[in-house]
């Protein structure tokens, strides 16, 4: 209600926005905008939503977890709502996953069965790729105005269109659309999507998920529109896509498989007027969002209460349904007819605008024209072919008794039904309060929107006759003779040899089994090899660095003195090679502590005496652990050959080796002004503490030291459960 209450006032050129800062270094503000464009779609998902809602009510009301499908419903249109509301791209892309996400959810509902995990998997891939890829464009074309907000974008139009990176962004943002609206070559997911509960699909296919492309399209017309490669690349794309959908539309023998081909025909529609960006392609692409979205969720609505009544979507077994179901046959008559285009429903209008749109489009009318001409005959058969088949044929099998109609059940389709028909007589009402504001919104220049459902004998009239006329020629050699469309199916299956679904399930599985061999040659669970990877890429790496940094003086000076320093070092070096050579545990432990205690004696030398400290602690710490732990492991053996113990010792020599010169030269390198001046300047103004070493374990790096406690109690705990087995 909310959004039908601000008709009047967004038709009368208000503009309601509504800004909340969130990071605004980066240009990224909540930011919330309805004007005639948003009205459009929120209207349309809001007042679609209610219905699909109450049919959800009959027709859920026999499965189980209902509370978390009405969760996942009404999350889905509330994340839908704030995409189309949204006048920030970066917060527009986080709907716009969102959306991606919970249709995933939504479509694997029956997750028990794998034909729904498969397709949920295949949607969200698809559209959840595709929106990185958006993502990659926004950001790209958010660097040139230096902000993600849509008002700022259409301010800098010109200055975007005339930048490097448009061409660049622009098609990756096209990726983002096609994926999510089911354009061809991406078309493949959204058959698949029909394994979700019916209210899903009719929710899904007519008024949200497949509609943000088109949305998207909408809102950066002002922006992007305009050029060449957004004409030829979304008119042939759209057009395409068009004929395609209904091509395989009409060789389906499920329902629901025959709506969603027809959705992705009507979406190439859209896009393919979108495409075309003229005045009369835009109101014709505004006009038919609400022709397919009133025509299509009845559709889908219908085909749910059917197969609830008969058992059935299979069009082969279904007929005659007219006797028991008359008012669901007029319903059903009705959106039909508004499908194929014919008067006196609002898809007659929408037909219509759409042939005058492609017959004044610039430079590519002629192919656009065929392909549309071709499509919309393809569509005006399959609506007659799906009312014959459905309610005036014979069934080949006996329907249950119980069928007939059910309110609970038609409620909503009916409402759809009759809004597609009173605007198709009114349509003036129609156009000043909704298409109106919405073409002024994507337009530069405000125009007056005049809908009439008498257009004179024109051109475009005998272009309908002939479409009608092609159409139901068509239905008549199908319907009459099944043997034409089960040839007409065999050879689809010839000539369409590549199926985009199997070239998605050849690639992911391609790419999985690459994982496979990856982490076979890499993760293969062999630490002391991770470790040598580890020291001979840092070696390598380092040496690069020592290379390219030659010129560097050492200026060092080496002595002796003191000799117990230089004595320390030597018994530390010998302690080291002994410890390597050694067969004994117990020796080993003990060279090992030398050295250890050793390096707290240098620290000690040094004034180091927190790291001194330190280093005995743990000293004394580690040689507890390896008495103990080696206690129980069995006695040394030789593991390894002398190859590999070559190996090891060229490794140990080369990391040794480089960081000690990388030692040495960094004595001598000041890039920058010492860090640890700027500690002992605000130790104690800004820490309160005198003790620099302690100031910096303890304030400014306290996450670090939290992560070595951490790891200190996990390591104790670790020695406490040792201690605490038993020997079995």
């Amino acid at each position: 209600m909310y959004f039908f209450s601000k008709i009047d006032a967004v038709a009368g050129g208000a503009e309601f926005y509504q800004k909340i800062v969130w990071i605004p270094q980066a240009g990224i503000d909540f930011e919330f905008v309805l004007n005639g464009l948003t009205l459009a779609f929120a209207l349309l998902i809001t007042g679609t939503g209610v219905l699909v809602f109450l049919f959800s009510h009959a027709y859920m009301k026999s499965y189980k977890n209902l509370g978390i499908f009405y969760f996942y419903l009404f999350t889905f249109g509330a994340a839908m709502l704030g995409l189309v509301l949204s006048g920030n791209l970066i917060q527009l892309f986080v709907f716009w996953e969102l959306t991606s996400f919970l249709s995933f959810l939504l479509i694997s509902f029956f997750h028990e069965k794998e034909a729904s995990r498969s397709a949920a998997f295949q949607s969200l891939f698809i559209t959840g790729i595709g929106g990185l890829v958006m993502l990659a464009g926004i950001v790209l074309l958010g660097s040139v105005v230096g902000s993600y907000s849509v008002s700022q974008w259409v301010e800098h139009a010109s200055l975007i269109k005339a930048h490097r990176f448009y061409l660049p962004g622009l098609l990756l943002i096209f990726v983002g659309v096609f994926t999510k609206s089911a354009q061809f070559p991406f078309h493949f997911w959204l058959p698949g999507a029909m394994q979700a509960p019916t209210p899903v699909s009719a929710y899904l296919h007519s008024a949200t998920m497949v509609k943000a492309g088109v949305f998207l399209l909408a809102l950066l017309n002002p922006i992007l529109g305009g050029s060449p490669e957004w004409t030829y690349i979304l008119t042939l794309t759209g057009a395409i896509t068009m004929f395609l959908g209904a091509y395989f539309a009409i060789t389906q023998i499920d329902i629901k498989a025959v709506l969603a081909y027809t959705t992705i025909s009507s979406l190439g529609v859209l896009v393919m007027l979108l495409g075309i960006d003229t005045v009369l392609s835009i109101k014709a692409a505004v006009l038919f969002l609400y022709v397919h979205a009133f025509y299509k969720a009845t559709m889908f609505m219908v085909a749910g209460y059917i197969d609830k009544k008969t058992g059935t979507r299979d069009l082969n077994e279904l007929g005659g349904l007219i006797k028991s179901m008359p008012v669901t046959f007029f319903i059903v008559l009705l959106a039909l007819l508004s499908m194929a285009g014919l008067p006196p429903m609002l898809g007659f209008l929408g037909k219509e605008l759409i042939y005058e749109a492609k017959v004044q489009s610039p430079l590519i009318a002629p192919y656009v024209l065929v392909l549309g001409v071709a499509g919309n005959a393809l569509m005006v058969a399959v609506a007659l072919f799906l009312l014959f088949k459905i309610f005036l044929g014979k069934p080949n099998r006996s329907l249950p008794q119980s069928c007939k109609d059910d309110w609970a059940f038609v409620i909503g389709p009916a409402l759809l039904a009759f809004l597609s028909l009173f605007f198709g007589i009114f349509p003036g009402l129609l156009g000043k309060t909704i298409i109106e504001p919405a073409l002024n919104n994507i337009i530069p220049i405000s125009y007056p929107v005049k809908l009439k459902i008498w257009h004179g004998f024109n051109t475009v009239f005998f272009l309908s006759l002939f479409t009608v006329a092609v159409g139901t020629s068509l239905f008549l050699l199908i319907y009459k003779s099944e043997k034409v469309l089960r040839i007409w199916r065999v050879a689809n299956h010839k000539f369409f040899t590549i199926k985009l679904v199997d070239v998605f399930d050849h690639i992911l599985s391609g790419f999985l089994a690459f994982s496979a061999r990856k982490t076979k040659l890499i993760q293969h669970g062999y630490h002391r090899y991770y470790i040598l990877t580890i020291f001979v890429l840092t070696s390598l790496f380092l040496w690069y660095q020592v290379y390219i940094t030659i010129g560097w003086d050492l200026d060092n000076v080496f002595t002796l003195k003191p000799f117990y320093v230089s004595g320390l070092v030597v018994i530390m070096i010998l302690s080291t090679i002994f410890s390597v050579l050694s067969k004994s545990r117990i020796t080993t432990i003990i060279t090992m502590g030398v050295t250890g205690y050793g390096l707290a004696l240098l620290f000690m030398y040094y004034s180091a005496i927190d790291l001194a400290i330190t280093q005995i602690i743990v000293e004394t710490l580690i040689l507890v652990m390896f008495v103990l732990i080696l206690q129980r492991l069995p006695l040394f053996a030789k593991l390894s050959s002398k190859a590999s113990r070559l190996r090891d010792l060229l490794i140990a020599l080369s990391f040794g080796t480089v960081m000690t010169v990388l030692a040495l030269k960094s004595i001598n390198v000041d890039f920058n002004h010492p860090i640890s001046d700027y500690i002992i300047n605000n130790s104690y103004s800004k820490a309160f503490g005198k003790n620099v070493v302690n100031v910096i374990l303890v304030d400014f790096r306290a996450f670090d030291t939290l992560g070595e406690v951490v790891v200190l109690v996990v390591a104790a705990l670790g020695v406490f459960v040792l201690l605490k087995t038993r020997k079995t």
